[in-house]
């Protein structure tokens, strides 16, 4: 179903790929530092201890979550444990321009589980607008020089991250088509805490079998505490809640066109860091990722 892209609602959207940029960016910073799987488990175990207050309530006995505890298992390994993990395990061997831009190829993959799982159709105009973003998006990574675009090069963190997408866009349809309405009735903090409590068993799991093959002890720091306080707060929870609200207002198909703003926003925040001011290929890429969220959501 195509539903109005409003004011508040781009907003929703537009916020998580710049904060989830911003975490690209931590991570790689991040890596020498702290163990990629370790990280994702800090990462979210903070983020539920935070959450706690809020949403505390889930977890009593008899909470409706204990009924459909498969459902939330599910959805903790596909949002929290995986997707995160992976991108992080990507982050050891590619760039944040390179994790991002494979990142960008959400559409496709959201439009294939859409047909694939719950029979949505992909309609014309949004399959123009995917191609619309992604030249958008390629038109970051060559920097605007066919020449930088065929020296690009895939290393085995781009598999990872491309394995990353596939299970996020089902996360993303699970989000939108849950199998009863009562998710809907809980409080927002409620709904996610149930995500990252089954969510960060798996991190856990994952952070174990990390360190039965290396080091994961962690130098603790200013600038170490202040990156994982980043991708706690900011990339995972505020960034979430308005995935969730985002997805939950337009349908994930149109939504997943807000992610391909992820790379642009990498590019400039890796331009920032780096004290080069932007080029002209950055706003014409925004003007063709734009124009593939309108197209898409049209009629």
């Amino acid at each position: 179903m195509n539903h109005p892209i409003t004011p508040k609602t781009a907003l929703l959207l537009t916020l998580p790929p710049l904060l989830w940029a911003g975490n690209a960016v931590v991570g790689r910073l991040m890596v020498g530092a702290v163990a990629p799987l370790t990280l994702n488990f800090l990462r979210w175990l903070l983020a539920a201890l935070i959450l706690l207050p809020l949403g505390w309530r889930v977890l009593r006995p008899g909470s409706p979550l204990w009924s459909r505890w498969r459902r939330f298992i599910l959805l903790g390994l596909l949002g929290v444990g995986s997707y995160n993990s992976l991108q992080y395990l990507a982050l050891q061997t590619s760039t944040p321009i390179n994790v991002t831009l494979i990142a960008a190829s959400m559409p496709v993959w959201m439009l294939a589980a859409g047909a694939l799982f719950w029979r949505e159709r992909a309609r014309p105009m949004q399959l123009l607008g995917a191609v619309l973003s992604l030249l958008g998006v390629v038109l970051v990574i060559s920097r605007g020089s066919w020449a930088t675009l065929q020296q690009v090069q895939l290393v085995p963190g781009d598999l990872y991250m491309l394995l990353a997408v596939a299970l996020w866009a089902l996360y993303s349809w699970m989000l939108a088509k849950p199998s009863d309405n009562s998710a809907r009735e809980w409080h927002w903090a409620e709904f996610l805490l149930a995500q990252i409590a089954f969510g960060v068993v798996w991190a856990a799991g994952f952070a174990a079998g990390e360190a039965r093959v290396r080091d994961i002890a962690v130098p603790w720091s200013l600038p170490v505490l202040a990156g994982l306080l980043y991708v706690a707060v900011l990339a995972s929870l505020v960034a979430y809640r308005c995935w969730g609200m985002g997805v939950a207002a337009v349908g994930p198909s149109i939504a997943a066109f807000f992610s391909n703003l992820t790379p642009v926003f990498a590019a400039l925040l890796s331009a920032a860091l780096l004290g080069e001011a932007p080029q002209w290929f950055h706003g014409a890429a925004f003007a063709l990722i734009v124009a593939g969220i309108v197209v898409s959501s049209r009629r």
